[in-house]
């Protein structure tokens, strides 16, 4: 029983299990329940904290019970990114979908400091590199739209 909850949670409900880009995936579902809490800051960030602490809490079990380091079917480190990464954005298409590019793009290129929370064992690990990749492409959307704006 415990398994069958670390593995629901870790995969964000089993989409780590699809069988192309389990992450882009599991990115592109968790910023749609993103852009669904958008208009209510407090469900937001209880939905964000509790999907971090469930991340935190599933995805070094998760990584003990298949013996892989950061195995690619554990995706709730992605959905935890995706809501920084769209945190008080505006609810427009165009800064949605670049943010979420972004977001992929920092995660998946690991540019530092992101490569230096990878290597951490664990959850850690897991969790930290894509909570930095969403917070690097939250400040670009940021400094894009203020300068945008001004330009």
């Amino acid at each position: 029983m415990k398994n069958n909850l670390i593995k629901m949670a870790s995969t964000f409900f089993g989409i780590g299990y699809a069988p192309i880009a389990p992450g882009s995936v599991a990115s592109f579902a968790a910023g749609g329940l993103a852009i669904l809490l958008m208009e209510h800051l407090f469900l937001y960030i209880f939905v964000f904290v509790g999907i971090t602490a469930i991340g935190f809490w599933s995805a070094g079990k998760m990584e003990r019970l298949i013996e892989e380091k950061d195995p690619s079917c554990v995706v709730i480190d992605e959905a935890s990114g995706i809501m920084i990464a769209f945190f008080m954005l505006p609810r427009t298409p165009e800064v949605l979908i670049l943010a979420f590019f972004l977001f992929r793009a920092f995660d998946m290129f690991k540019i530092y400091p992101v490569s230096y929370f990878e290597r951490k064992p664990g959850a850690t690990g897991i969790m930290m590199d894509d909570i930095v990749a969403g917070v690097y492409a939250n400040v670009i959307m940021r400094i894009a739209l203020y300068v945008l704006k001004f330009a």
